[in-house]
């Protein structure tokens, strides 16, 4: 079992910035996928961003391309998101995910553990 707790989330402008944490335990941490996912109010679960074990492959979402950042440190037990420029469409509730590795893009992991999830609220 893993267990992922998500924090950092809050209210923040248009074109703010937030980073969010999410803390691992339970077993080692180095030998999973991470990812990021958000759903809004009425609207299905959608990927952001995830990064492969060692960090030296990571993937995203196009909308989020060139304004948010994942990054792991495994000494840390520890995978981070930081988003730039946010925009009020991106108000919705941040998820992360820890899934075994299948080969290829971090995306496609099946992930099976799951955090509770970080409200993150952008006001226009």
């Amino acid at each position: 079992q893993v267990q992922l707790v998500e924090s950092g989330g809050g209210l923040v402008q248009a074109g703010g910035s937030l980073r969010l944490s999410c803390a691992a335990s339970g077993r080692t941490f180095s030998a999973y996928a991470m990812g990021w996912f958000r759903q809004a109010p009425g609207k299905e679960r959608e990927f952001v961003a995830a990064i492969n074990w060692s960090g030296g492959n990571t993937d995203y979402a196009d909308s989020v391309k060139g304004r948010f950042t994942i990054s792991r440190d495994n000494a840390k037990n520890t995978v981070y998101l930081q988003m730039n420029s946010l925009k009020p469409e991106e108000t919705a509730v941040y998820h992360c995910a820890a899934g075994k590795e299948i080969g290829g893009s971090p995306r496609g992991v099946p992930y099976e553990y799951w955090g509770q999830g970080t409200q993150v609220t952008v006001s226009s």
